[in-house]
């Protein structure tokens, strides 16, 4: 069954000193195109990540969003610089001396100069334990951005297969067309003979050779015959488990590669309309093609 290359999937867990949350977004794109965005913390399991990612999406633009907040108690766990608030407490006060400025809020400025509040560093064992409750919560967003990539397949499979049975439908009323088709081409062919015939150069032997020339260059036989195969293969490929889009664009590309040469060699309107209206429902697939995975 398709699946669709758009999707979105999420996480969260909300605990007493933190909340996690996961995002996962992805867009079509002709190969695994990946950005992800963790806490400083996680910096080291990003290839994790990206390898848990691309194991499960195989394809497209991909973007995944960690964020980690910590409550209020967890936030209030700063630590002041008492050195650096006295130094810069200080060199503040020695210089509202000098210009004669009140010092009433000098203790705030000197607060938050930087590096002043330093939010305590968390230990690896810590980072360690909190990669533990990450890692169930990636898994778990990409079983929902898959899920939601299998609802959108589905509905991209009903959509697809319509415009291949519209093709199957007007390569059989083409079928009903040609022995008409061909049946003018002889009454063509007659006409001239008669006209060529009273020639006193008219050579019956190349004329012969000439026509079954011209007759093997209209036959469109063996084009229908393949367009069918081609239209089935399709259909099957469509409901294959494994990702499929690639191996659909190389067989739309075979069915239109068909339909031209029906509409080149036809040589009748009435089939020249037939193999517009497949043209048109082929181009609709391939737009769809593009953003199955």
């Amino acid at each position: 069954m398709l699946q669709s290359m758009t999707g979105f999937g999420s996480a969260r867990l909300d605990a007493d000193q933190y909340s996690i949350s996961v995002e996962i977004r992805s867009l079509n794109s002709k190969s695994m195109d990946l950005s992800v965005r963790t806490p400083k913390f996680l910096s080291d399991k990003e290839y994790e990540i990206r390898n848990m990612v691309q194991k499960a999406l195989v394809r497209g633009k991909v973007s995944v969003t960690v964020e980690f907040t910590k409550n209020k108690s967890q936030k209030a766990r700063n630590t002041v610089n008492k050195d650096l608030l006295k130094a810069y407490f200080t060199e503040l006060s020695d210089v509202a001396d000098q210009v004669g400025a009140e010092k009433g809020e000098i203790f705030r400025l000197a607060l938050h100069m930087p590096e002043v509040l330093q939010q305590e560093e968390q230990d690896e064992e810590t980072a360690e334990a909190d990669w533990e409750l990450v890692q169930p919560l990636i898994q778990e967003a990409l079983q929902n951005i898959n899920t939601f990539r299998a609802d959108e397949g589905k509905a991209l499979t009903t959509e697809i297969v319509s415009y291949i049975d519209r093709i199957r439908i007007l390569l059989a009323e083409i079928e009903k067309q040609d022995p008409v088709r061909v049946e003018n081409i002889r009454a063509r062919i007659r006409g001239h003979i008669g006209e060529l015939s009273s020639s006193e150069h008219f050579d019956q032997n190349r004329f012969e050779q000439e026509m079954i020339y011209y007759m093997e260059k209209l036959d469109i036989a063996e084009e229908k015959v393949r367009l069918v195969n081609h239209l089935h293969y399709f259909t099957e490929t469509v409901y294959l488990p494994e990702p499929t889009g690639k191996k659909l664009g190389f067989i739309s590309q075979e069915i239109g590669r068909e339909i031209n040469t029906i509409g080149s060699k036809a040589n009748d309107a009435t089939i020249q309309h037939y193999v517009v209206e497949m043209k048109e429902e082929l181009e609709k697939i391939k737009e769809q093609i593009n953003n199955i995975l």
